[in-house]
């Protein structure tokens, strides 16, 4: 017995990670799903509507509705993944072509532990987030882990030993260096908005959304949640900046070497970086699990408003991972030049005059209300 007592600090937080990445492992799958079956709904297509599960025949009510919704179409799309023939081309680099993959998802699968998804109030009354390591500079940690995702790439296209997966990789590296400044010169007015004097939260996620009690920061920082929004989409790689894949004239880009299982960690490793970067999003600027701007709370302190808390964290995040791939499928691809052009001449001098803004702004605040 004191062999248990002693050794539940250490199993209970490996089951709490086994726990989130079993859950968002899945939700990436789902989020494929999600992305086949909206943009079949946008061009007019029935989407994914085959796969089955044999049991199910014997009701056939319930099984031809999650066939028609396609809901056993990502563990058919994993297994096919799992079991084709694995081709390894002769020309590659063999052990960075293998490494490559698993460094493009290994960030996302790490930032998360630093990810608040809901709330409850404890014994004493004060309310914690859900959270597996609650740093006080959490938004810093997923900076600067979630960049690493660009080497995965890189790798990919340079142990590739190809042209167009390598100048993939080199784009890669390109737009991640133009938009990341942008990016992290936004969050600043959000912290010097969020952070209240004699705050204890610093720059922790869960400070930032008990800060939007009242009001979320989408309405006080609406400059500095579109540069980030926009910065998350070609940090994201995803139309209209997947300048790293760009089928039309790179072929596949930095994975067109990769087949089977390889490939399918890369594919896994972009929508694993969409939700990472939607549930940021929400956290910064949609009011985390708040319930409307300037609306209290509806949420108990017990069991039920844990549970409400993340679940309307969650619709939150869903909203964002449809609202990815709505633009994905209405907006054409950008030029190279103009994915450039749009990081250094646009997005990082707005970012600098709205930090320099946001910065006058409170100082005057701070002058006059003292």
């Amino acid at each position: 017995m004191d062999f248990i007592t002693a050794s539940l600090p250490i199993v209970l937080p490996i089951a709490y990670a086994l726990v989130m990445i079993s859950v968002f492992m899945t939700l990436c799958g789902y989020s494929v799903l999600a992305e086949r079956k909206v943009s079949s709904w946008i061009q007019g297509r029935v989407g994914p509507n085959r796969a089955r599960v044999a049991f199910l025949g014997h009701i056939p009510i319930i099984g031809n509705l999650m066939t028609s919704l396609g809901l056993f179409q990502p563990a058919a799309d994993g297994l096919k993944f799992l079991f084709k023939e694995e081709i390894t081309p002769g020309h590659v680099k063999v052990g960075y072509y293998y490494l490559a993959p698993i460094i493009a998802l290994a960030p996302a699968l790490t930032t998360m532990v630093v990810l608040p998804f809901g709330r409850y109030v404890d014994a004493d009354g004060i309310t914690q987030p859900l959270v597996l390591a609650n740093i006080d500079l959490g938004m810093l940690f997923i900076l600067a882990i979630s960049s690493l995702g660009v080497y995965g790439i890189v790798l990919a296209g340079w142990a590739s030993n190809s042209k167009y997966p390598f100048l993939g990789g080199i784009r890669a590296s390109a737009q991640m260096i133009s938009y990341e400044l942008a990016m992290g010169l936004s969050l600043l007015p959000v912290f010097m908005w969020a952070a209240a004097p004699g705050s204890d939260y610093g720059m922790s996620l869960f400070g930032v959304v008990q800060a939007q009690q009242s009001a979320w920061l989408v309405i006080i920082q609406p400059l500095s949640a579109l540069i980030f929004l926009v910065a998350l989409f070609a940090e994201t790689n995803r139309l209209p900046f997947d300048m790293a894949e760009s089928e039309t004239d790179l072929v596949g880009g930095f994975h067109t070497e990769y087949g089977c299982f390889k490939f399918g960690i890369f594919f896994v490793a972009e929508y694993a970086h969409i939700i990472m970067g939607s549930a940021v999003f929400v956290l910064l600027f949609l009011g985390g699990w708040n319930f409307l701007p300037w609306f209290a709370d509806p949420w108990s302190d017990g069991l039920l408003g844990t549970l409400l808390s993340v679940g309307w964290f969650m619709a939150k995040v869903f909203f964002m991972i449809f609202f990815f791939i709505w633009i994905r499928w209405t907006l054409p691809r950008f030029r190279y030049d103009q994915v450039m052009s749009l990081g250094w001449k646009i997005l990082l001098p707005l970012a600098v005059g709205n930090l320099v803004l946001n910065t006058l702004i409170i100082a005057l605040y701070d002058t006059f209300t003292r």
